[in-house]
């Protein structure tokens, strides 16, 4: 048994003061969502001696949270289902080609994560225009497609650098084809970088503010965090309805961080040490 020293309580009380850190705006967002309207003046550190799960009700009606959080799922699955199949096939041959090229291509997506998406803001909105998929989730699918791409690109090469590339070359041996080594072999040993991929991309997408502003204002296909901004305004804002929906959006992206949680630690501290 080792000896509780008095560095191990250091420690344990640095922790628990970063534990408490990140707990305080969990704390803010459950006292603001709980308190009534009547008591919106109130400190927001003292919970409410009445609370209520009105704000919840009056969240989901007045914001249209249900098409919201329908809008959000469709854009945020169909982006990272095509970030996961075109970043894996992207960084394949990148981390297995000892050529010139491979090292190019690669500092080339390593260059998106350099340049800030803000410099294309007014081009894309443009295209998007003259495309005539303004107010259309599918433009926003193409927009993180292609935003998060260097990002997810980085994460498989550098996982895929660290893998033995025995599997494939078996595979080969047995008279697979390249792609049919990569989807049948390479793939499935990717789980836990897809892993990191996934939910990374996940929450940047469902929580983005800026880009379902711009393309879809004005029509009715709305993203939770452009609903919830409704409740916002120049005079009056209504804080319990913005915390309450909040919470109420917050569900299904925790749902799936807390199902890959596993993968996520294992896959990016995979691919950081490839």
């Amino acid at each position: 048994m080792k000896r509780y020293t008095w560095r191990t309580g250091v420690l344990e009380a640095v922790m628990i003061a970063a534990a408490l850190v990140f707990a305080f705006p969990i704390y803010i967002l459950a006292v603001q969502a709980f308190r009534p309207a009547t008591e919106t003046g109130a400190s927001p550190l003292v919970p409410s001696a009445r609370p209520t799960l009105d704000n919840f009700v009056q969240a989901w009606q007045q914001a249209g949270l249900g098409p919201a959080i329908l809008n959000s799922a469709l854009v945020t699955v169909g982006s990272v289902v095509l970030l996961v199949v075109l970043s894996s096939l992207a960084a394949y041959p990148i981390a297995r080609s000892t050529r010139g090229w491979s090292r190019a291509v690669f500092a080339l997506f390593m260059l998106g994560l350099l340049l800030p998406f803000q410099l294309a803001l007014i081009p894309l909105y443009q295209t998007m225009r003259d495309l005539g998929l303004l107010g259309n989730p599918l433009a926003l699918v193409i927009f993180y497609t292609g935003l998060q791409m260097p990002f997810s690109v980085f994460l498989y090469t550098g996982f895929l650098r660290g893998l033995d590339r025995g599997y494939e070359e078996a595979a080969m041996m047995d008279g697979a084809g390249p792609l049919r080594a990569f989807f049948s072999v390479v793939l499935p040993l990717l789980r836990p970088i897809t892993g990191t991929v996934v939910i990374l991309n996940v929450i940047f997408v469902w929580n983005d503010f800026l880009t379902p502003l711009l393309y879809l204002s004005g029509s009715g296909n709305q993203t939770i965090p452009v609903a919830l901004f409704g409740f916002v305004g120049q005079y009056v804002s209504q804080w319990p309805l913005v915390f309450a929906g909040l919470i109420i959006g917050s569900i299904p992206v925790l749902t799936v961080y807390f199902a890959m949680q596993k993968r996520v630690i294992q896959g990016f501290a995979g691919g950081l040490k490839g």
